[in-house]
Order: structure tokens, then C-alpha cells, then sequence
């Protein structure tokens, strides 16, 4: 499974047990500054000469053979570039686990440089462990900052203080099975794009392949996926789930109502989905995976996913953008530094990162080593370079490509703006599984009391953490 899969499957845990009306989080942060250097002297790129010890978590666990061996030789490669600095690795997998990071956060255990996602910045801030690295990084310490997307970076800061680095990021799109559009008689190269046309083709899919129980689209309901799926989807026709300022629900729109009255009419009148929705994920993927529908709202890591685990083949799936095209929810894994952390360790931190994950056709970019390793090259992410870097980056995905690149075209070559997820994003999806839930499993389901009562969890549990 995908670390980003993973973070998926195990957000729930960050909302077990807390109520909509428990003791507001303190908005306040912690001393956030980390060791004090001037800023000068920050900027400067670590001294190979320098002797520093740091440590670093997502190592690869021994059962991802390929994956684990390419760490151990960017270590190598790394240390030949700082012969002086000493990188320890972490096998920790997954790489977060919801309360085992909270734990390490309350006691201060975790690595120099540490695995977060992108939905954890406050959590960390309000732990007082983040240290601020706007100072150390610049065009000297990351070449590529310039091609970074800036809305990539900006979900990592606070205050116009920047306190991590990006790793990897995906945004939502449609993934559906070729091979069961052909034998519907749809075009594999041209997916829908508006809810007007999913409906359309999951209804003919469900028409023509019903028979061997394929339905046309499938869609989650509980376990925080359906919630999440939700603010995708509304995303898609330009409704966004919490204000810009995160203090109220914004979902509460037409748009939201129509495609959930498109959800609705597709299980209840087509009856173009499965009777029972995903509860968790993996449901989705796994329908995905063993050729049982046609559609649904996922990640690019997903097809992989589908491929290792269901034993689907890459030339069977395919991914279009986002219906309706307004905009992607993005999510992503970065990695943050503590604040307790030298200054030459922030640095050494910084430099390991940019090395693996931050430079072209080095680490994790390397495309003709993992070609070479049976790892899959050709998905479309992560994305966050532009300009140049990004034009480098598709050749030499391009150049060892493993999967058809071209199956994936609709999704890539289509510009959809991103957006970050919403602020509290594992409570708010918490609130919206009950109208997902309520749509995809009650034929008489009234939409305008679904969405006002979860308009009222939503911006109760915003007051409260304000």
C-alpha cells in the first residue's frame, strides 16, 4: 500500500473519540523559532566539512525489498557528498501513525527531520516542536525552490513562516477501467468530465455489463472517505467546504446539491452503483482493481494500488480530471524539522531532503533505477515542480516510462487549479460521511436537511477550535 494510500485508511484515527462539542484546541503556538542562528548565516548551504548527526523517519520498511535498497544507496550517495554528516534512518511504517505521532509530538521523540502530512502543520505548531526554516531555505540550499509550485509550499506555511519542505502531493481526478468502457461501447480515450456525462456513462455501463455484476460508478460513505470524497467532488464544480478564512462551512451550495442529487439519482433511478457503498478505504479500490465497476473519484496512487494488491493491469485504467474541472483537492507528505534541532542539523536536514526528494533525476526521481527495480514509473505525480524542472522531470518519467503514460493524458494535460484541504479536514469529512451516507443509502434521503444539519456540526466544531 502507498504511504499516501495509508494516510487515507488511517485518518479516522485522528477523530476517534473527540466530540463536536469537546474543549476548543488553544490557538495559540508554542515558541516556534527552533535554534537561534541569523538569518545570514541560515542561508548558507551546509559545509560538507561540518560533522552532524541527524535522524530521519520513512525508511522504506525490509518488505518493500526495491524501495528500501534505493534509500540505503541515496544515504550512501548523500554521504559521499558530506563525508562528515551521518544520516540515521528510521524504518517506521507507515510512516505516521496518527497516535503514535501525537504521542511523539506531546514528548518530543520524534526525528530531526520527520515525516508529516499536509493536514498536520497546526498540530505541529500547536505542539511547539516546528522549527521555522524560512531562513535556511533559498536557491542556494534547494536549486529547484523557484520550480516549486507556490501553492504547494504555502500549505506548509503559517504566518508567511515556511516549516516544511514538500515530498510528494497528489490531487483528486477520475480513475476508470478502460477495458470496461470498451466493452460498453465508450471511448477509453475520452472519460467523462461533467457529473452530467458520469451519469450518462455509468448508466450505459451498468446497462450493457450489469449482467456480470459490473456497475458503472461507486462511490464511499463512512470512515471519514466519504466525507473526503464529498469535498472532492464539490471541489470539482467550484464549491469549496470552509471559508478562506477557515471560521464556517461553506458546502451548504447548489453545486454541492446537484452532485449530490446526480449521486442519488445514479443509485436510486439508473441504479448504476452497487448496492452497498465503500465503507472504508480500500472498498473502492479494491472494486476498482477486480474489473466490478467503471468509475470513481480517486489518486493517481490508487491505480498502483489496484495493480500490486487486485492484480488489475496498468493498460486496463486510466484517470481523467476532476468532474466538472473547477478545481483538484490536494493533498500530499512533507517532511518538518524539530525545533530543538541545531542549526547545522536544520541544514543537514534540508540537504538530505533536497537530495532525495527535491532534485531531478536524483532519489526519488531516479526513473531509470527504478525501471530497472520493476518499481512503476509513468504516473502523474507528484507535481509540484513547474517551468523547467517539470518539462526535465516528464521527459525522464517519459524516457522509462513502465505504464501506458498515454492512459493518464486526460488527467495531466488538463490544468485544474488546486486546493489544499480544509482547515480540522479529518473532522469535517467525520461530519459529511452522515450525508454521504444518508444519499447513497436511503432512497428518501431529504438533501437540503442533510446539508444544513451537517452545515451546523461543521461550523460548531470550527468555533470551537478558533
Amino acid at each position: 500500500m502507498s504511504r499516501i494510500g495509508y494516510r487515507r485508511l488511517v485518518a479516522v484515527a485522528l477523530v476517534t473519540g473527540i466530540g463536536l462539542t469537546g474543549a476548543a484546541c488553544s490557538n495559540s503556538k508554542k515558541d516556534d523559532s527552533g535554534s537561534k542562528t541569523s538569518a545570514a548565516s541560515a542561508g548558507t548551504p551546509l559545509d560538507p566539512k561540518t560533522k552532524v548527526t541527524i535522524s530521519a523517519d520513512c525508511e522504506p520498511p525490509t518488505t518493500e525489498k526495491a524501495q528500501r535498497s534505493e534509500w540505503i544507496a541515496d544515504v550512501a550517495a548523500f554521504h559521499k557528498l558530506y563525508p562528515n554528516v551521518t544520516v540515521k534512518s528510521k524504518d517506521a511504517y507507515p510512516c505516521e501513525d496518527p497516535a503514535k505521532f501525537t504521542a511523539q509530538l506531546q514528548a518530543g521523540t520524534e526525528t530531526n527531520t520527520f515525516y508529516t502530512y499536509y493536514t498536520d502543520l497546526q498540530q505541529v505548531l500547536d505542539s511547539g516542536q516546528a522549527a521555522d526554516i524560512s531562513d535556511y531555505v533559498n536557491a542556494k540550499t534547494v536549486p529547484n525552490l523557484a520550480s516549486i509550485d507556490p501553492s504547494v509550499l504555502n500549505v506548509l506555511k503559517d504566518g508567511g513562516k515556511l516549516y516544511g519542505l514538500p515530498t510528494s502531493n497528489y490531487k483528486m481526478g477520475l480513475i476508470y477501467n478502460r477495458k470496461i468502457f470498451k466493452e460498453a461501447g465508450l471511448d477509453p480515450n475520452s472519460p467523462p468530465t461533467t457529473w452530467d456525462e458520469v451519469r450518462q456513462d455509468a448508466k450505459v455501463i451498468s446497462d450493457k455489463l450489469g449482467s456480470k455484476g459490473i456497475s458503472g460508478y461507486m462511490d464511499n460513505s463512512a470512515g471519514n472517505q466519504g466525507g473526503w470524497h464529498l469535498v472532492s467532488e464539490m471541489n470539482g464544480v467550484g464549491v469549496r467546504a470552509v471559508s478562506e478564512d477557515g471560521t464556517k462551512a461553506t458546502f451548504n451550495d447548489p453545486g454541492t446539491k446537484q452532485v449530490l442529487q446526480t449521486l442519488h439519482d445514479m443509485r436510486w433511478t439508473d441504479k448504476s452503483m452497487p448496492a452497498t457503498p465503500g465503507l472504508v478505504w480500500g472498498d473502492v479500490q479494491k472494486a476498482m482493481g477486480t474489473g466490478k465497476i467503471g468509475m470513481y473519484v480517486g489518486a493517481p496512487d490508487d491505480v498502483t494500488t489496484e495493480v500490486q494488491q487486485y492484480h488489475a493491469n496498468y493498460d486496463d485504467l486510466g484517470m481523467g480530471p476532476i468532474p466538472g474541472g473547477k478545481i483538484a483537492l490536494m493533498g500530499g507528505n512533507d517532511y518538518m524539522f524539530k525545533k530543538s534541532d541545531s542549526p547545522d542539523q536544520i541544514k543537514a536536514g534540508i540537504a538530505w531532503i533536497n537530495f532525495e526528494f527535491l532534485t531531478v533525476s536524483k532519489g526519488q526521481f531516479n526513473y531509470p533505477r527504478k525501471k530497472a527495480d520493476g518499481l512503476p514509473v509513468g504516473l502523474p505525480e507528484p507535481f509540484f515542480f513547474t517551468g523547467t524542472a517539470q518539462d526535465q522531470d516528464n521527459q525522464g518519467k517519459a524516457a522509462s516510462a513502465t505504464i501506458p503514460v498515454d492512459n493518464f493524458k486526460a488527467y495531466s494535460g488538463v490544468d485544474v487549479p488546486v486546493l489544499a484541504e480544509p482547515p480540522n479536514a479529518q473532522k469535517v469529512y467525520t461530519v459529511l460521511d452522515t450525508v454521504m451516507s444518508g444519499v447513497l443509502t436511503n432512497k428518501n434521503a431529504d438533501l437540503d436537511k442533510l446539508l444544513s444539519t451537517a452545515t451546523d456540526q461543521v461550523n460548531q466544531l470550527l468555533a470551537a477550535s478558533s
